[in-house]
C-alpha cells in the first residue's frame, strides 16, 4: 500500500468541511491529552511510538479500513515510521508533514463577509492554536488586526489581493502567542498601533491606540473604530469595523470570556472585565457580529470554518455574560481558571521587544492549546 504525505492545509480542509478522519497519534499520552488535532467527526487512537517499536499487530484491529487514516507525531519522523509499518500491513495511510509543529503554525484564510463599497473582511484561522487574525481590505488598502508571527502569510495574501498594508493593530499585548504585528509594519511601511496602557514596557516605536481612534481603509469609508475595553489586559481595545463587526480581542469569545490574570493582576482587573462585558458591550448594537481573537473548542466554528456570532445571541448563550452576582463573577474569573499558557511570561517579553528568541524557540513557546479564556 502507498503512503500519502498530508500537509496541515489538507487536514484543515477536513476540519472545515466536516469530513471524517481517523487519527493515530503516536505522541506520549500526556501530550495527546493536553492538545490534539480537533475535528467535528474525527476519531482518535493514542498509542505512544515507543509501544509500537516491536510491531503494530496489536493495534491493527483498531484501525478502520472504511475511512482515511492519518498518523501524527510531534515533528513527523515517528509518524512516518509507523505509517510505513501500517502500509506494509496493507492499510491505506497518510502521515502529517511536519507533525504537530506544522499543525500549530498553519493559518487558513476565510472570508467573513463583504464590506461597504466592495470591501472584504477575512479571518485567518489558526486551527492548531485557536488564534484568529483579521484583514480588512478596501480599494487597494488593507488593515491587519491581531496578526500572529507568520508575517509572510499576511504579506503574501495582501499581494495576492493586490492591496497595500497600511495599518496594523494589536488589540492588546498578547501573552499566549507571539505577535507579528510590528514586524509586518516594519516590512511594509504600515503604521503599527498598540494600546498605550499595555505598552509601558515596550522598547519599540508604536502609534497609541486609544478610545475613539478611527482609521479609514481605502476610499470606501470603511472605518475601523477603536473601543477601550479593559479586563483581559488593562489596555485591551475592541474594534467596530464598517458598523457591522465587533472584533473583541481576548475580552469576549463565543463560548467564554477573557481571563484577567496573565499579567498577575486578576484581582485588580476583574472589575474592568465586568464593566466592559456587562456595561460597555451592552451599549452596543445586538446586531454586531462578534469576531474574537481566539476560539476555545472546535464547536465554535461555523459551517464555513469562521468563528463568528451575533452579539445579541451571545448575551443569551454565553455563560460568562450571565453571572448576575458580582462576587460570583469575581470567583469564576479568578479562582476557576485553566492552566496558564505555556511560556506566557516569556511571550509577553517577546511582544514587548525585550527578547528575540530563535525561530525554534518561538515554536516551543507557542506549542499547546489556547488558554486565554476563563474556561
Amino acid at each position: 500500500m502507498s503512503i500519502q504525505k498530508w500537509s496541515a492545509s489538507q487536514v484543515a480542509k477536513k476540519v472545515i468541511h466536516n469530513e471524517e478522519l481517523f487519527i493515530l497519534d503516536v505522541r506520549n499520552a500526556d501530550a495527546f491529552e493536553d492538545w490534539k488535532i480537533d475535528g467535528h467527526r474525527f476519531e482518535y487512537l493514542n498509542i505512544p511510538y515507543f509501544e509500537l517499536l516491536d510491531g503494530i499487530d496489536n493495534i491493527l484491529p483498531n484501525i478502520p479500513t472504511d475511512k482515511d487514516v492519518l498518523v501524527v507525531c510531534a515533528k513527523e519522523g515517528s509518524s512516518l515510521m509507523v505509517a510505513e509499518m501500517l502500509a506494509e500491513a496493507g492499510i491505506e495511510v497518510a502521515y502529517l508533514a511536519g507533525g504537530m509543529k506544522s499543525w500549530s503554525e498553519y493559518l487558513e484564510p476565510i472570508k467573513v463577509g463583504d464590506l461597504t463599497g466592495g470591501g472584504e473582511l477575512y479571518q485567518f484561522v489558526r486551527l492548531g492554536k485557536g488564534c484568529l487574525s483579521y484583514m480588512v481590505l478596501s480599494e487597494g488598502e488593507a488593515a491587519i488586526i491581531d496578526a500572529v508571527r507568520f508575517t509572510d502569510v499576511f504579506i503574501n495574501f495582501a499581494e495576492h489581493k493586490n492591496v497595500q498594508i497600511k495599518h496594523v493593530f494589536d488589540t492588546h499585548l498578547h501573552a499566549d502567542h507571539i505577535s507579528g504585528g510590528r514586524h509586518i509594519a516594519e516590512m511594509t511601511g504600515a503604521t503599527y498601533y498598540l494600546p498605550p496602557k499595555d505598552a509601558e514596557e515596550v522598547v519599540f516605536h508604536y502609534t497609541p491606540l486609544v478610545d475613539g481612534t478611527t482609521v479609514q481603509i481605502g476610499a470606501s469609508k470603511i472605518d475601523v473604530g477603536a473601543i477601550y475595553s479593559p479586563g483581559h489586559t488593562i489596555g485591551s481595545t475592541s474594534f467596530v469595523v464598517d458598523s457591522k463587526y465587533l472584533l473583541t480581542g481576548d475580552i469576549l469569545f463565543i463560548d467564554s470570556i477573557g481571563r484577567p490574570d496573565l499579567a498577575g493582576l486578576a484581582d485588580d482587573w476583574v472589575g474592568d472585565l465586568r464593566y466592559t462585558l456587562y456595561k460597555r458591550y451592552r451599549e452596543l448594537s445586538d446586531e454586531l457580529i462578534v469576531l474574537p481573537a481566539h476560539f476555545m473548542i472546535i464547536d465554535e466554528l461555523n459551517e464555513d470554518g469562521t468563528v463568528a456570532r451575533r452579539l445579541g445571541d451571545l448575551f443569551v448563550q454565553n455563560h460568562g455574560l450571565n453571572i448576575q452576582d458580582e462576587e460570583e463573577f469575581r470567583r469564576v474569573v479568578t479562582d476557576e481558571l485553566p492552566p496558564q499558557p505555556n511560556a506566557y511570561q516569556e511571550i509577553r517579553q517577546v511582544n514587548m521587544g525585550k527578547i528575540t528568541p530563535a525561530l525554534d524557540e518561538q515554536t516551543e513557546m507557542e506549542i499547546g492549546p489556547n488558554r486565554c479564556a476563563v474556561r
